[in-house]
């Protein structure tokens, strides 16, 4: 069963993030800000200048106290020690921010955009490095862990990028849809309808591989060889379009979130921890005969599940509103999935331990 995070927003929550120190942030429709406890009660809230969507909130690795927020065209520096007037603000991007990335060091930071365009910002000049750019809105950016001068982003031109901040051009780029037509398994007239516009990217601890959630419904997972990176494997995860995914702290398990209303968890590690030559074929080669959980109206239950071969997930909640952001949390000794959508409310329901 889920518990409700209430008292911090009064529109949709947009966006989260946890900080190194537990600290749970969220932005929400109009401008709202709140910051919660570990027992999911508002411990702070702001309302940023215009109310314009706080659409993105990520904490400083380095420095938890810092977070980074994106409301329309700006982002917002603040200081979470004592949430006021935003220590300094940043006006780079010509229209509305959709996702921010800090890489590991505390270096640069990375905003996202409806124009496309992805502006990284030398947090120590506090100047724009480099201008990246997708032809359609760019939906999501994320710096790879280990790597600070190295980005992966996606958007809804069905492109993937792979970046390197010593370059303005991208060393690698996959489109979507052109792959799926070269796979024969994917040609049917439903592709053409439901085309693969990329949503949502996340970057495991190793650096390597990457995750990326797509309106089609599946989850694709890459792996990153020097200058390149390659496709690893995908799977039918949603019903509708997957507007979020998260890789966890542990070795490629996988959080995914879709306008179905489900939230669901995946272990991929027996399928991205190996090189393979064919991740489409791999997909076919072993029979779904793992049980996954299935939770809904706060009862766990086993069902047995065909519907991805190779890939079952370990859990499956019917949160049953579409999502729109998804974090991870330890809360009183145990995991949570934190779950917002188009409530005023956090969710927050309990994780198996790996």
């Amino acid at each position: 069963m889920a518990v409700k995070w209430d008292g911090g927003h009064s529109s949709s929550v947009l966006c989260l993030d946890v900080s190194a120190e537990g600290l749970v942030a969220s932005g929400a429709e109009r401008g709202e800000l709140a910051l919660w406890d570990g027992a999911g009660s508002p411990v702070a809230q702001l309302r940023l200048p215009q109310a314009e969507d706080v659409t993105s909130v990520v904490f400083s690795a380095r420095r938890p106290s810092t977070l980074y927020t994106s409301h329309g065209e700006t982002i917002s520096v603040l200081d979470v020690r004592s949430l006021q007037e935003p220590l300094q603000r940043f006006h780079v991007n010509e229209e509305e921010i959709n996702c921010l990335s800090v890489n590991d060091t505390d270096g640069f930071l990375a905003a996202a955009d409806d124009s496309g365009a992805i502006k990284v910002v030398d947090l120590e000049s506090k100047k724009v490095s480099r201008s990246l750019r997708h032809s359609n809105i760019c939906s999501s950016v994320a710096f790879r862990p280990q790597r600070p001068q190295s980005l992966v982003s996606c958007g809804l031109d069905m492109q993937v990028m792979l970046w390197n901040l010593q370059k303005a051009r991208p060393l690698w780029t996959m489109n979507l849809q052109e792959c799926d037509l070269e796979q024969e398994s994917q040609q049917s007239a439903g592709q053409f309808f439901n085309p693969p516009l990329a949503h949502s990217l996340s970057v495991a601890s190793c650096g390597n591989v990457f995750s990326c959630g797509a309106q089609d419904g599946k989850v694709r997972i890459f792996r990153v060889t020097g200058a390149r990176f390659e496709r690893e494997l995908e799977f039918q995860a949603h019903s509708l379009g997957v507007s979020q995914v998260l890789f966890m702290p542990e070795a490629y398990w996988l959080l995914s979130g879709g306008n179905d209303g489900k939230v669901l968890l995946w272990d991929v590690s027996s399928n991205v921890g190996k090189q393979q030559k064919s991740p489409a074929k791999s997909l076919h080669k072993r029979k779904a005969q793992a049980a996954t959980s299935s939770r809904k109206d706060g009862k766990l239950n086993k069902v047995a599940s065909n519907e991805h071969p190779g890939v079952v997930p370990k859990l499956s909640i019917e949160h049953g509103e579409k999502v729109n952001w998804l974090s991870c949390a330890e809360i009183k000794g145990s995991r949570r999935v934190l779950v917002a959508d188009q409530t005023s409310s956090v969710s927050a329901y309990p994780l198996p331990e790996p």
